[in-house]
């Protein structure tokens, strides 16, 4: 998509997901939003077939409707996300349950299908977790790579697929809390132990439970950067000048 179709596409979403729109209504002609954004109509025809991609609209002989968000693909979680100066807080934990339930579900197919091996991939990404001093980006990293090994040791397509979308989407979007996530590593370490030990011993159960201690504390960790990060933005957007808030 040119840069002139992702322009008009990503105004109109942005119109949609503030409510300029509302559900069932109808969106202006292509006529007007070629006027609108001083381009030709083939511009728009083409960012509206993003929009209908992704569900937040239906476009029939007679225009385009706005539809309901639950209509959606998962590609609108992004453009969600990237709304204000932090991505909104509901949203960011409904995908953390989603994300560690994939994760859990994943893990558990892992230990039915995969040989020896395959699981001690699984079992070798989590020990940097709990043997060596990581920083805070390698801490990253190295959870990224054990949900990556998780997953690929599922076997399992739709979650595969399903999560690597929505993942491609979450993590871009947290980068404006990033400054104010503290890691727990000492308790992070105790849970990527027990998680290596219930793997090796291909206990569903505990890697269960083991994936819901890490969803707490991931859960805890990002309510604690949520809070630091607004109360380091509420003084800047009181300072901030009347012409830059109009």
């Amino acid at each position: 998509m040119s840069a002139k179709h992702n322009q008009i596409a990503n105004h109109l979403i942005a119109d949609i997901l503030e409510g300029s729109y509302r559900v069932g209504e109808r969106l202006p002609s292509e006529r007007d939003l070629a006027a609108r954004f001083k381009t030709n109509r083939g511009a728009v025809r083409e960012a509206m077939k993003t929009l209908q991609q992704i569900g937040l609209a239906d476009i029939q002989p007679g225009g385009a409707r706005v539809q309901e968000r639950d209509q959606a693909s998962l590609d609108v979680i992004g453009h969600i996300l990237n709304r204000g100066d932090l991505p909104d807080r509901e949203l960011v934990d409904q995908i953390l349950v989603v994300i560690n339930n994939l994760l859990a579900l994943a893990a558990e197919q892992a230990i039915k299908v995969a040989t020896d091996a395959e699981l001690e991939t699984i079992c070798q990404a989590t020990r940097p977790l709990y043997q060596q001093q990581l920083g805070l980006i390698e801490h990253g990293f190295a959870r990224i790579n054990l949900l990556r090994c998780v997953m690929q040791t599922s076997k399992n397509l739709p979650l595969q697929l399903i999560s690597k979308s929505l993942f491609e989407q979450f993590a871009p979007n947290m980068e404006p809390l990033a400054d104010y996530v503290q890691i727990d590593y000492a308790t992070y370490a105790e849970y990527a132990k027990k998680l290596d030990n219930a793997l090796q011993a291909r206990n569903a159960i505990a890697v269960r439970a083991t994936f819901e201690a890490f969803a707490k504390l991931n859960r805890d960790s990002l309510i604690k950067a949520y809070s630091a990060a607004q109360q380091h933005l509420a003084p800047l957007s009181a300072n901030q000048p009347m012409e830059a808030i109009s």
